[in-house]
């Protein structure tokens, strides 16, 4: 939901001596780094755990081996599902311009991985020097070339769609039809469904879709077992859930946590 009432703290990273900035942390299961923006485009990465990125915009769930890019400027919060383990980059605004200005969730190839780990053994990264220029060189390479995935939840901003959108963030597991949902809107089905295709760029039902894929794999993370996470996050079986997880991240749960060592991944 909209997060202007609170006011967001400017984390000033200072002028690094280089084009790269580096931050290591480990954070606790259910740990909230509050409202912040920074004056560097971010790339978040996580070797452990699941991390959810909000902003006035929406939110996005970030699985291991997944990475958020978060432009300078944008004012968020980092909620963590389960025991994470942080690395980040800090880049010199527009080092790489073929990112897009907003948020995005994206996909972290193996070598990518590895450049992170590594770039996070030193504080900061300058193309003066030329080992870390060729390293620099790699990173934006990589990022250049990145795939995003769709695993993020926009909000509207209509009124009327937030009282809905209001209600399934409580309750993602609410089964009420789109027309008993419009009752709460104060606008009819045909209205809401139009917002949420202006607004969000999607349909009602494909909002709902991934607000009960993202609920789960927060779940999850924290170690729920399959079968209860599909039946909290509203699905109908754990079946449907794991096809749809499949179909999103290329893999069943219980093989995508297996591998990522957290949550266990059971039915």
């Amino acid at each position: 939901m909209s997060q202007k009432r609170r006011t967001a703290v400017f984390d000033a990273l200072g002028k690094h001596a280089g084009q790269i900035g580096t931050l290591i942390r480990d954070y606790p299961a259910g740990y909230l780094i509050p409202l912040h923006f920074h004056n560097a485009d971010q790339l978040v990465y996580a070797t452990q755990g699941v991390m959810t990125v909000r902003t006035d915009e929406g939110s996005w769930v970030v699985p291991t081996c997944r990475a958020v890019w978060i432009p300078a400027g944008t004012p968020h919060t980092i909620t963590m599902s389960g025991p994470v383990a942080m690395r980040t980059l800090y880049l010199q605004p527009r080092l790489v311009k073929a990112l897009p200005p907003k948020c995005c969730v994206v996909n972290v190839s193996p070598l990518l991985k590895e450049l992170i780990l590594h770039a996070c053994t030193f504080s900061n990264l300058t193309r003066r020097i030329e080992w870390q220029r060729h390293l620099i060189d790699m990173i934006t390479d990589q990022l250049r070339d990145i795939h995003t995935l769709p695993l993020q939840l926009p909000n509207p901003s209509d009124p009327r769609a937030l009282r809905i959108v209001a209600a399934l963030l409580a309750h993602p597991a609410d089964g009420r039809s789109l027309a008993r949902l419009c009752k709460l809107a104060g606008a009819g089905k045909r209205t809401v469904e139009r917002l949420f295709k202006e607004e969000v760029g999607m349909t009602f039902g494909k909002w709902r879709q991934q607000l009960r894929l993202m609920h789960a794999l927060r779940l999850l993370a924290e170690g729920t077992k399959v079968s209860h996470a599909a039946m909290e996050a509203g699905y109908g079986s754990p079946s449907a859930f794991i096809s749809m997880f499949k179909k999103t991240l290329g893999t069943t749960p219980a093989a995508y946590f297996g591998m990522s060592g957290i949550g266990s991944g059971r039915l």
